[in-house]
């Protein structure tokens, strides 16, 4: 993950603006100054146009595609924090770990889309609160941790998404479910039982379908259930990427390249594929034993989408908490409490062994 925060000065004051979820405008927290977003005059289906894939992997984009960015590992969570040129140190949003260490240049494709939060930082921290209480077996210190309100970074995180328009031919079988009725013997006695059988059918057909946005989160500072958990996005609501939409922020670029992350699509698109030809085989079950697949006119957009990150720390361990900026939807790692499940076991066993007393009592009564 490359992280950088943007800002904008204030024209009134000199302080930074941020940008404000709730009236999608810029604000100053210092004097109260509005200031709107200027949209340019293209229209907004040619700002967020399609790139084609197969120009990108052969370096086709020209160099206004690309933007250079200075680097840093993250120790911990091995995300890449970017520096401006008069910061040294910082820390990773994603686990709170200090970074230090400048790791040089990387060249990346520019985003084309962004889609703005809805959520202020207060809604998140309730979601993401809701969400902490409703853990069983929680230590004390998670719960303490939402209870202060400590401050939620907010991350615009990289995707890429891909449109395809596809043709398969497949073969299998449609399997057609009927019965038999049998005479069996059961506790010395004969019954007629139904036994369920299934028909067999060779089949063969032809499916197409046209995938829109197909989304792949494209930052490996996550972990891998966040990302596949974190894909419940309105991308109706994507505006033409300006970096005004990021004040007060931090956003990051990818570390997933596009080649990786077009392989992911394909694993979304492939199991899509599947479920149509079976579905057209139709019946009763179906099997699937041969699936071919021709694709054309694959496109792509690198977008930024907006998370709410948090991070904890417990007995030296990082967990983190992430919410969606745009629907609320929380993930997040948590730690259990030994103690408060030693505990429940030990009422548990005392609760057993007084319902026990009691039963046993009554017996002799």
């Amino acid at each position: 993950m490359v992280s950088k925060e943007y800002r904008f000065p204030c024209e009134t004051c000199g302080s930074d603006l941020r940008f404000d979820p709730g009236d999608e405008q810029l604000i100053c927290d210092h004097c109260g100054n509005i200031q709107a977003i200027e949209h340019g005059a293209w229209s907004r289906s040619a700002a967020i146009a399609e790139q084609d894939f197969r120009q990108a992997l052969g370096a086709g984009l020209s160099e206004a595609e690309i933007a250079d960015t200075r680097t840093s590992k993250c120790p911990n969570c091995a995300a890449m924090v970017e520096f401006d040129p008069d910061i040294h140190a910082t820390e990773c949003p994603f686990c709170a770990t200090p970074v230090v260490t400048d790791t040089g240049a990387t060249r990346q494709i520019k985003p084309r889309a962004v889609l703005p939060f809805v959520l202020e930082e207060t809604e998140a921290r309730g979601a993401m609160t809701h969400w902490l209480g409703s853990l069983w077996f929680a230590p004390n210190g998670l719960m303490e941790y939402a209870r202060k309100g400590r401050k939620l970074n907010g991350v615009y995180t990289p995707c890429w998404t891909f449109d395809a328009d596809t043709r398969s031919r497949y073969r299998g079988q449609r399997g057609i479910v009927y019965h038999e009725r049998r005479q069996v013997r059961r506790n010395g006695k004969t019954q007629t039982v139904s036994v369920a059988k299934v028909r067999w059918t060779p089949v063969s057909g032809r499916v197409a379908r046209f995938f829109d946005d197909v989304l792949v989160i494209a930052s490996t500072a996550l972990p891998e259930r966040f990302r596949r958990t974190l894909v419940h996005w309105d991308l109706t609501r994507l505006e033409p990427y300006q970096p005004e939409y990021l004040a007060g922020f931090r956003a990051e670029a990818y570390t997933v390249e596009l080649r990786e992350a077009y392989g992911e699509a394909r694993e979304i698109m492939d199991r899509q594929i599947l479920r149509d030809a079976k579905f057209d085989i139709g019946g009763d079950r179906q099997q699937v034993d041969h699936l071919e697949t021709q694709i054309s006119d694959v496109t792509f957009k690198h977008i930024l989408v907006p998370v709410w990150v948090a991070a904890y720390k417990y007995r030296g361990k990082s967990y983190r908490f992430v919410v969606n900026g745009q629907s609320g939807e929380v993930v997040g790692e948590r730690p259990w409490s030994a103690w408060k499940i030693f505990f429940a076991i030990l009422i548990g066993l005392i609760l057993a062994a007084v319902a026990g007393y009691l039963y046993a009592l009554g017996e002799m009564q």
